[in-house]
């Protein structure tokens, strides 16, 4: 075996001395040190000698491998050496590689852009979970179990008395368990409803704001909203406020501008109506603030509730949400 090593070794040494590519040197390494090469086909001799030979042996063996491996190594800096370019053969002429900027999503553009406009108004910002309790989600906004309400939302359930939230509202059940009035929030965060088209997703974003103090009007509500389409839409545009029904708003309102495409014309966007809808409305209803131990002959209150990406879409003359959400980096970069 002692012969045997010292071939293999003479071996390594002529054959290496003969590699001149890359794949070459590659073959080399697989015919003598691979898991299957000629070196570890002699190894697994080692066991069939004699015990008193064995140390002996297995250092020698150790000895040819390291040599062998230190040669590979030389060689294989020798030829990625040859291989790169020398300073004077590069074109520094060459113009650099350009690296795109990252950009914000256009959701997230319009959330930032949303809730700067009311926290401008004075409005602060709180965020919740995701995950949310049947309680606040429908039970606290005066949705109580078998509420004919609750068909509206088609909720995704984790058990009985947990779901993903169906819009930011349980917010504001939340703020007003925890504090006392005066109270001006918003919410903004992901919302969860099984549904799913051209404009509807299974996951969106939504801002629900509200406001709790003494003698707040229907007035007060519209006068907020006035200001957040216009500065939104950066224009003039003309508000009509519908009558709706939410459980926990009375008198509830759908909120309607006149259509950012044809200025209220008429159009296909509009349905030739002249009017596009984005949010719902309305005065906190009293039973709402009974379940927070607020006093409704004392305290009163409005709530809204607007979706990001139907923001989104009108301010940019999408129509098509599920385009948010393809990762097509050719409409994302218009943006």
């Amino acid at each position: 075996m002692e012969d045997e090593l010292n071939r293999l070794a003479q071996e390594a040494r002529n054959t290496l001395d003969a590699v001149a590519e890359p794949a070459e040197l590659e073959a080399f390494r697989v015919r003598f040190l691979g898991r299957k090469g000629l070196f570890s086909t002699v190894m697994r001799r080692l066991g069939t000698v004699s015990p008193e030979d064995r140390p002996r042996l297995g250092q020698l063996a150790n000895t040819v491998k390291q040599g062998i491996e230190k040669l590979y190594e030389e060689k294989k800096q020798a030829l990625a050496g040859a291989s790169a370019p020398t300073k004077a053969a590069e074109d520094l002429s060459l113009p650099g590689r350009h690296i795109p900027f990252g950009k914000l999503h256009p959701v997230t553009q319009v959330m930032e852009e949303i809730c700067a406009i009311f926290e401008g108004m004075g409005f602060a910002v709180a965020e919740g979970p995701d995950v949310e309790l049947d309680h606040y989600n429908f039970a606290a906004l005066n949705i109580p179990e078998h509420h004919p309400a609750r068909a509206m939302h088609d909720t995704f359930y984790v058990s009985d008395s947990i779901l993903l939230r169906t819009h930011t509202s349980p917010m504001q059940a939340r703020i007003m368990e925890a504090q006392e009035p005066p109270l001006r929030y918003i919410a903004p965060g992901k919302v969860y409803r099984c549904d799913s088209d051209i404009t509807h997703t299974p996951m969106f974003h939504q801002v629900e704001g509200f406001l709790v103090d003494r003698r707040v009007s229907f007035a007060d509500l519209k006068g907020v909203l006035t200001i957040f389409t216009r500065r939104m839409f950066d224009d003039d545009l003309a508000l009509r406020f519908r009558p709706s029904f939410f459980p926990f708003t009375e008198p509830s309102a759908e909120v309607d501008i006149a259509c950012v495409i044809c200025g209220g014309k008429g159009c296909r966007v509009c349905k030739r109506t002249g009017w596009l809808e984005i949010l719902g409305a309305g005065l906190i209803d009293p039973e709402v603030l009974k379940m927070v131990n607020y006093d409704p002959d004392a305290y009163s209150g409005f709530a809204f509730g607007l979706g990001v990406e139907r923001i989104a879409m009108l301010k940019y003359g999408i129509d098509d949400i599920r385009l948010f959400y393809e990762n097509d980096l050719r409409f994302l970069g218009q943006f």
